[in-house]
């Protein structure tokens, strides 16, 4: 078996991605592969999408994900765009299959480049989340940061996307607040027995949010998909917006919103950007890389 194999670096909304062909191979990119090439300036990361031959009949995939800490994420929306573009310019379809841990994703690819992900269904049972006690209500759950007469964040709705997420609402602009200090505190808060991902979100319109998030394994990151998913339901959980909404990714480079519709059938569909930005070769096991020498667009 050879040592390397291509990858792409590209990205979602700004979200770092590197999309990891596994296929052939038995073997997993490993922990620390993920971590000596998150080290390196030009190969840092949000997620690694790794993908894998199909194990289960009917989907085109299996896509592992790991946070560039090299622990193991269960979604990674930005992500799996990025996993549809790099497919789709590979074999020219538009709709895929693939299977995650956190269950099976539909997606397709628009004629206008947008992309589709089906991120499936929301979850808010306080252990399905999971949380370390019992809610029967997980759209408000007691816990704040800050003076306790006074806090600074307070009262988050809580949810599973396949990955746990804390949505705290602001009444002003997410990029006003300390998020950098506050988000390993609740990341890894011990209501969140598996850490989670922390949105400060605020609402534009019945029809928009903007939002800032800090990544479960990730910190601070540009774009999180999944948490673009769990603001817009919170949102039209409690009666903010409507099912549909456009969220404006504060920290994210890319001025496209990206579309939310939370379906009647409690599916959570969203759709957005990706950008292929260059390919190389890296080795799964210690993360060595070489960039290719053509600075155009390759098929993984």
């Amino acid at each position: 078996m050879e040592n390397t194999v291509e990858f792409a670096k590209m990205n979602g909304l700004g979200n770092k991605i590197l999309v990891v062909d596994m296929r052939g191979r038995k073997d997993m990119v490993t922990p620390q592969a993920a971590i000596a090439l998150n080290a390196d300036p030009e190969t840092a990361f949000d997620q690694i999408m790794a993908i894998h031959d199909p194990r289960a009949q009917g989907t085109d995939a299996y896509i592992d994900i790991l946070n560039c800490d090299g622990t193991k994420a269960q979604a990674c929306g930005n992500g799996t765009r990025c996993v549809v573009q790099a497919l789709a310019s590979e074999t020219g379809k538009k709709t895929f299959t693939f299977q995650t841990v956190a269950g099976i994703l539909n997606a397709s690819e628009h004629e206008d480049g947008m992309i589709s992900v089906d991120m499936g269904m929301p979850r808010f049972a306080w252990n399905d989340i999971p949380l370390a006690e019992e809610f029967h209500d997980t759209s408000r759950i007691e816990l704040q940061i800050g003076p306790i007469d006074n806090p600074v964040l307070h009262s988050p709705a809580v949810m599973s996307m396949g990955n746990p997420h804390a949505v705290f609402w602001v009444n002003s602009d997410p990029m006003a607040f300390d998020l950098d200090r506050f988000g390993p505190l609740l990341e890894s808060h011990p209501m969140f027995p598996e850490k989670a991902n922390i949105t400060l979100a605020q609402v534009i319109s019945d029809t928009a949010l903007r939002t800032r998030t800090f990544e479960r394994g990730a910190g601070l990151t540009l774009a999180c998909g999944s948490a673009a998913c769990a603001a817009a339901v919170s949102a039209a959980r409690t009666g903010r917006t409507g099912r549909t909404v456009d969220i404006d990714v504060a920290s994210s480079p890319v001025r496209i919103p990206l579309t939310i519709e939370w379906r009647e059938d409690n599916h959570v569909v969203m759709t957005g950007p990706a950008e292929w930005e260059w390919a190389g070769s890296v080795d799964p096991v210690i993360g060595t890389w070489t960039r290719d020498a053509a600075q155009e667009q390759a098929a993984l």
